[in-house]
């Protein structure tokens, strides 16, 4: 089968039997369109589906990037062309799928957002301590800045989960892994200020989690994202205002100040150190940054 006949039957296929969007039928066209434009360049005709092979394809990345594509984009076209080979192998046109084993170029992974030192201190005066309600609010964004938990961590919490004399928490991670993180003095205050009152919420006999709801119930994600986001708001500009950025805030502010690697991946609970050195990558660009704005000669070439 010839190169356009095979684009056209796999495309009329995503339209008629997979039902895809328009956009998703746009993307691969113009994807394939691309592939035998860079075929075109050099080899005249076509060639025909089943002699193309993997030496074929890979150079179709390069091609692709000096034409000024990213990362990510080059990704996209490369997956409509796997899809395009895909729907041939299984149509019986060739025995073998020449774009399965490529590799996909990696793609940067982005930065975590964070809030600075000043505004973290901010962040306190945003809650209104007269209530149990925002007495609640700053003792589960202290806990989250604190001691850096996930948010359905802190959610998950019950109580005598919380050792106050020992200033720790026993947390439940990821995998069902438990793991005792330190809490800070204002975490701990922060808590039993809460804690005191939390009886105001009205929990039924047999509620456990620390963190309630208006009604009394477990705290759900999305009020803890809304009482976070609203925190946020006033003091900082960053564009992400979640309670991921709390517990990013925690490890990139605990390596700026020298803490230990490792210690820090264990506090956040990751499985692997690798995970963790992102957070070392937020001190360099900052360190970068700031050599960039102060010194004299960082412009130089």
């Amino acid at each position: 089968m010839d190169l356009q006949s095979a684009i056209r039957s796999f495309l009329s296929t995503l339209d008629v039997e997979k039902s895809a969007s328009s956009h998703t039928t746009l993307t691969y066209e113009t994807a394939l369109s691309q592939f035998c434009q860079y075929l075109a360049e050099f080899a005249s005709p076509l060639p025909e589906v089943s002699e193309i092979t993997e030496a074929d394809i890979r150079p179709f990345l390069g091609w692709l990037h000096d034409k000024g594509l990213g990362k990510t984009s080059i990704r996209l076209k490369l997956a409509a062309v796997r899809s395009f080979f895909r729907f041939l192998l299984r149509s019986g046109v060739i025995d073998r799928n020449p774009a399965g084993m490529l590799a996909s170029p990696k793609t940067a992974r982005p930065l975590p957002s964070f809030i600075n030192v000043h505004e973290a201190e901010r962040l306190w005066e945003m809650f209104d301590i007269t209530t149990v309600k925002g007495l609640r609010d700053r003792a589960l964004c202290e806990l989250l800045y604190g001691s850096g938990l996930r948010i359905h961590e802190a959610l998950a919490l019950n109580l005598g989960q919380i050792d106050v004399a020992a200033r720790t928490v026993r947390v439940t991670g990821k995998g069902a892994k438990q793991r005792i993180v330190p809490l800070t003095a204002e975490t701990i205050t922060a808590i039993e200020q809460y804690q005191a009152r939390r009886a105001e919420l009205r929990p039924k006999d047999d509620e456990r989690a620390v963190f309630l709801g208006d009604r009394g119930g477990r705290l759900t994600s999305s009020s803890a994202w809304r009482i976070v986001r609203r925190a946020l708001g006033p003091v900082t500009e960053a564009r992400r205002k979640s309670p991921h950025v709390l517990r990013h805030s925690f490890a990139t502010h605990l390596l700026d100040n020298g803490a230990d690697l490792s210690a820090v991946s264990d506090m956040l609970g990751h499985s692997s150190l690798s995970t963790t050195q992102i957070y070392t990558h937020v001190s360099v660009e900052r360190l970068k940054d700031a050599y960039r704005r102060a010194h004299p000669r960082s412009t130089t070439s």
